[in-house]
């Protein structure tokens, strides 16, 4: 596959690519922006040194009940079974991720809304953003499988076309042709080679965010992980979405091929997010 001209970060190559430094700032806006955001001093150098903060206790119990009661409702709904965006856990009917669901859940939406999470989005990608994808993640008792290591920038670049590393995720609680189908699944395709995580393990360490539920997880495009398994008796789940900068607007994949379903990745011209309340019970800053 050809390098494009406007590809600062080739992957997926026939021959291998050494590794290379980030072209982009880890933190994007400017000194008055980062002085005026919630984040405080401490929390910015731990982003910028680790790729990403926890939260403690962000949502109050009554809300993670709610999105939990949620999930059950979406579990018992065929046509949400059924939905492209939904995605199974191999070679069975159980639910692995259901994509778009800001889309799908007035609650959903307003959570990625809230005032405390706009502010902390402008912060750190110093502009307006919008909803790139968004998602519920759940890994039922004894049988939920993990995802392998890997960079979620990597595959929106690849497969959706993100031009830069302009994006922040938050979680609460040669690619073939429609390669979503399986790596959402599994992952096998985009992951880094074992010598290269060795080398990077070695050098950072490998760190173990937790939390109690309604924690929340902030971070980077680029921060490489991972999750095991659920060998528990107890279900898991988590919301995840990502915001993406106006001015990071997705193009024609780097991969080649053609784009995947906008529930995976946001093409509609999308404009900036505007701030709805909401009620975490956690202060930021």
């Amino acid at each position: 596959m050809d390098i494009r001209s406007d590809d600062f970060y080739p992957t997926r190559l026939e021959r291998p690519h050494a590794s290379f430094e980030r072209r982009d700032p880890v933190i994007h806006s400017d000194r008055a922006e980062r002085a005026n955001g919630p984040l405080n001093d401490t929390e910015l150098a731990r982003y910028q040194r680790d790729g990403f903060l926890v939260f403690n206790d962000f949502l109050d119990d009554d809300t993670v009940h709610r999105f939990r009661a949620d999930l059950q409702g979406y579990e018992q709904d065929d046509s949400v079974l059924q939905a492209e965006g939904t995605i199974t856990e191999p070679g069975k009917q159980e639910i692995r991720s259901i994509f778009g669901i800001h889309e799908m859940s007035e609650r959903f939406d307003r959570l990625t809304r809230d005032p405390r999470l706009l502010d902390m989005v402008h912060q750190l990608l110093g502009s307006d953003v919008y909803i790139h994808q968004s998602r519920i993640n759940y890994k039922p008792g004894f049988h939920g499988r993990g995802f392998d290591w890997h960079s979620d920038f990597e595959t929106w670049h690849a497969e959706d076309g993100m031009p830069r590393m302009r994006a922040v995720s938050f979680s609460i609680g040669r690619t073939p042709e429609d390669n979503y189908r399986s790596s959402l699944k599994q992952q096998k395709i985009g992951v880094p080679a074992d010598a290269e995580l060795d080398r990077l393990i070695d050098h950072h360490g490998i760190q173990a965010p937790t939390g109690r539920a309604g924690s929340l997880i902030v971070f980077e495009c680029n921060t490489l992980h991972g999750s095991n398994a659920n060998m528990s008796p107890w279900p898991r789940s988590n919301l995840f979405f990502v915001y993406n900068s106006i001015h990071n607007q997705l193009v024609q994949p780097f991969c080649g091929n053609r784009p995947r379903p906008g529930f995976l990745g946001n093409r509609d011209q999308p404009h900036g997010l505007t701030a709805r309340p909401h009620t975490p019970s956690r202060q930021v800053g």
